[in-house]
Parts: C-alpha cells; structure tokens; sequence
C-alpha cells in the first residue's frame, strides 16, 4: 500500500512545485489524513474519484450488493450539494453518511476526520470516500486513503489522463466504468491505457460495467484482496 508518501506531493512531468505556497496549503491537509490513517489502522480506506456522472454511486451501490456476504463496507459521500447519493446508498442496504461541501469542488482531510465521528464504522472491512466528481481539486488532496481509484467513462473521451495528469498520476487503479457503451462510442481502451500508462506506469487498470457485471468480479477481487492485506499488516503492527 502506498501510504507512506503524502499524495499532494505527487506532481506531473513538468509540473512547477512552489513550496513556500504549496507547503503552507497542504500541510495540514496531510498532518490529518496521517491521523485518519492512524485512526483506522484495519479499515481499508478508498478515496474513488471521477468526473460527473461517470457512474461512481452506481458502482458503489452495486459493489455493496455483490460484496455483502463477504466485506462490510460504508460510504462516506462528497457532493456540493443534496443529500441524494448517500440516499440511493441506504436504499440497497448500504451504510452510508453525506458530506455536503457547500459548493466546494473537493472533500479535504479534515472533512473526512470530522465525519468519522457521525458514522458507525464498527466491524466495517472497508471505507469507500466518494469524491466530488471533478478531475482537478481532488487530486491535490490526501484523504487518508489506502488507494485511489480514478473511474473514467466511456462517454467521456480516451483522451482525459493527459489532460488531467495529476488525478491518474496520484491513482493507484484506473477504472474504465460504462463498458457497454464501448460499442456505441468512439472510445479506446488501449489509448487510454497507454496515455494513463505513460504518466504512471504503476497504474492498475480494471474496465468493467455496473449495469451488465462485465469486469464486477475482477473489481471485487481487488477490493477482497487489499482489504486481506491491510488486515494482515494491522495484525502484524
């Protein structure tokens, strides 16, 4: 897991670092998420990011109906405004608390602290934060997350890790949401690939469809096998 280096200290190729102002906005912001992480040291922490509509609450409420037998999980949900996600949420069994940020384009650390104070996270295995959909703010903000996953959907245009580098640079897994409509788009998953690649060649990459199941087990897998792990490593602290 890759907790150690502070994600809003990662920054793209050619990308100009001015501490004396990036420090002084930021470093707070990681002296919390530190503290998230310490607060949970065997609850597996997803930070899951995207644009609008690219399908995160569907695949949210879809990965707790496929997972229910095998991972408790609850959601910690970012959105400027409403309370709807957290609801659609609760309606499929989910254990789910809103962050409402007043119009602010991103969730920071010390929303995330505050709030888990308001959640019952008792027996939880895994901790998903929904991100306010936006490709820009959220990448500079460390939330205590384990990982980062970035969905990009199809009908969004292949062409978004090189006009957004920072996001799939900071991502540890890239997921390509909405593959049924692969047919009907001009979309490709190798150019992607290659683009995301290209700015982190770490980058996992999973292409799945919430509504059809294509790629669901290999998404869940993933989820399994990382929240084993976090597991394994507290009980060996």
């Amino acid at each position: 897991m890759t907790t150690n280096r502070p994600k809003s200290n990662q920054a793209s190729v050619g990308a100009v670092q001015c501490e004396n102002t990036t420090l002084s906005l930021l470093k707070v912001n990681d002296f919390v998420a530190k503290a998230i992480r310490d607060r949970l040291p065997d609850v597996l922490v997803i930070n899951v990011c995207s644009s609008p509509g690219s399908g995160k609450t569907t695949l949210m409420q879809e990965t707790g109906k496929r997972l229910q037998n095998r991972l408790n999980m609850a959601v910690l949900v970012g959105d400027p405004e409403t309370e709807r996600d957290a609801i659609r949420m609760r309606e499929v069994g989910i254990n789910a608390l809103q962050i409402v940020t007043g119009g602010m384009c991103h969730i920071e650390a010390q929303m995330i602290y505050q709030a888990l104070d308001h959640i019952d996270l008792t027996g939880v295995d895994v901790l998903f934060i929904e991100n306010v959909g936006n490709l820009v703010c959220p990448a500079a903000f460390d939330l205590g997350e384990d990982y980062r996953v970035t969905l990009l959907a199809s009908t969004e245009g292949d062409d978004k890790p090189k006009k957004y580098p920072r996001m799939f640079l900071t991502s540890e897994l890239m997921v390509v949401s909405k593959a049924d409509l692969l047919p009907y788009v001009p979309f490709k998953v190798d150019n992607v690939v290659a683009d995301a690649r290209d700015i982190n060649p770490d980058i996992e990459v999973i292409t799945l469809s919430s509504l059809t199941g294509e790629g669901m087990e290999a998404w869940c897998e993933w989820l399994v096998a990382k929240a084993e792990t976090k597991r394994r490593v507290a009980i060996a602290a």
